[in-house]
């Protein structure tokens, strides 16, 4: 991870905790993580700390995730030699990666034209005015966009580096990190919800207890009308209340915890496509099929060659 004077401590402090801390829960190797700068001595944002004895920007060089500093105030340019170094990593086929505003510094670089990223809506509209040519997207929580990845606000930093790990190790692990976090692994909304707006004055419409209801019963069929008569609500007010706690509406919700379950079970392994799309209740194979690829990029034989246990001849 990449630090330059006035970076952000909590993103650093995120990359840390996710990529540098042992994991002796986890029985395989784990990364070797390193923060480094152009200078030895990295005076943090608004001087909360200073970190000394820093490793020169030469450990990038051989790294096979460059994560770009953040930028408190975008209207302060990088350094040229972080740019630099950034593109050098590029150039080489390094996997790039930024936390919040960290995407101007990515931007800046110029390794972003033409790709999808984000950053946190604060900036959204000044990033778009200076980097016209990156295909910005406003209202997610990160974009991975192959090997270019970007973050858009402190805590999504979180959600992406899970997702980072669930790339590298499968998201069997990435839930195991996450509950070490006491962090979702998945959070399936945008950062739209974030937003400032008028918060509407309404009574305790927490969600928990139907979630919970629901995810104890995904291999069942269940339906939003379902959902709604567990709530005690009609599907209009539980679709609204959805959308104010979670971003996201009843049924994209229900797919993507039926997706993770596919994810979880495919990880196991023990299971065929077909056993795996009922117990998870995608229904059938093309379902599976299906909504794997549209919210992993993978089909499910490719995810399980990735990520998954292989199957003896007669679990195929």
């Amino acid at each position: 991870m990449v630090v330059e004077d006035g970076s952000n401590p909590f993103e650093m402090s995120v990359a840390t905790e996710l990529f540098g801390l042992a994991r002796p829960e986890i029985d395989r190797p784990w990364y070797d993580f390193v923060v480094c700068a152009p200078e030895p001595t990295v005076r943090m944002h608004d001087g909360l700390l200073t970190l000394t004895g820093v490793a020169g920007l030469d450990r990038a060089e051989r790294a096979d995730t460059v994560i770009a500093p953040n930028r408190p105030d975008p209207e302060v340019p990088p350094s040229a030699a972080v740019l630099a170094t950034i593109r050098r990593a590029a150039g080489r086929g390094a996997r790039l990666a930024s936390f919040c505003t960290g995407a101007f510094t990515l931007a800046a670089a110029g390794v972003l034209d033409g790709r999808r990223a984000t950053t946190h809506w604060r900036w959204a509209e000044a990033f778009g005015h200076r980097f016209p040519e990156v295909r910005l997207d406003p209202d997610v929580l990160f974009v991975a966009d192959g090997d270019i990845l970007t973050a858009a606000g402190s805590a999504a930093a979180l959600d992406l580096g899970l997702h980072m790990i669930a790339r590298d190790h499968g998201a069997e692990i990435a839930n195991t990190v996450g509950r070490r976090l006491v962090f979702a692994a998945h959070r399936d909304a945008g950062q739209r919800q974030f937003i400032e707006r008028p918060v509407p004055v309404v009574g305790d419409t927490s969600l928990a207890s139907v979630l919970a209801w629901a995810q104890a019963r995904l291999d069942r069929t269940l339906t939003v009308a379902d959902l709604a008569e567990r709530a005690a609500v009609s599907p209009a007010t539980l679709h609204r209340r959805f959308q104010a706690e979670l971003g996201t509406t009843p049924l994209a919700w229900l797919i993507a915890e039926r997706v993770e379950l596919a994810r979880r079970l495919i990880e196991r392994g023990g299971l065929g496509l077909d056993a795996v799309a009922r117990a998870s209740g995608l229904g059938t194979a093309a379902n599976l099929r299906a909504q794997m690829r549209r919210r992993t990029g993978l089909s499910p034989t490719a995810y399980r060659r990735r990520f998954g246990a292989a199957l003896s001849a007669s679990e195929r």
